[in-house]
């Protein structure tokens, strides 16, 4: 049913309740897989590094923040990959989820953005009109 999952991430406390559904779901199979993806705003990623240092700290910091994810999911057993996109967020994960073969797509209501913390985040809100699959939206 659903085998091959899609969790998208930003490290926010969304994203966080996002991947314990996320766990959930892959347990009712038993043999998911949950793909994590996070999108690098091409918009942001000079203010990062100007933020943080140069970019090999920004790297280190995006690595430490994935790891988490990962981590929990290998605690209880379930298989999982990384991938790193560049981009517009919700445009490259629109692109990323249906051009590949994902059975749902997970992710947070929000975003760690002011801007997003409407009602529905803007990036969440374009994923959920734009994506061809099944997506699952955490509160």
């Amino acid at each position: 049913m659903f085998s091959k999952l899609l969790l998208a991430t930003d490290g926010s406390d969304h994203s966080h309740r996002a991947a314990d559904k996320a766990i959930e779901l892959a347990k009712l199979t038993g043999h998911s897989c949950i793909e994590i993806v996070y999108v690098v705003d091409v918009n942001k990623s000079k203010s990062d590094v100007l933020q943080y240092g140069d970019s090999s700290s920004v790297l280190k910091i995006r690595e430490k923040m994935l790891s988490v994810f990962r981590d929990k999911f290998k605690k209880v057993g379930i298989f999982s990959k990384i991938t790193i996109l560049h981009g517009l967020p919700a445009e490259t994960m629109i692109q990323y989820a249906n051009e590949n073969s994902f059975d749902c797509f997970i992710l947070g209501s929000r975003g760690r953005s002011k801007v997003q913390t409407m009602i529905l985040g803007k990036v969440s809100h374009k994923v959920m009109k734009h994506v061809n699959i099944p997506v699952l939206l955490v509160k």
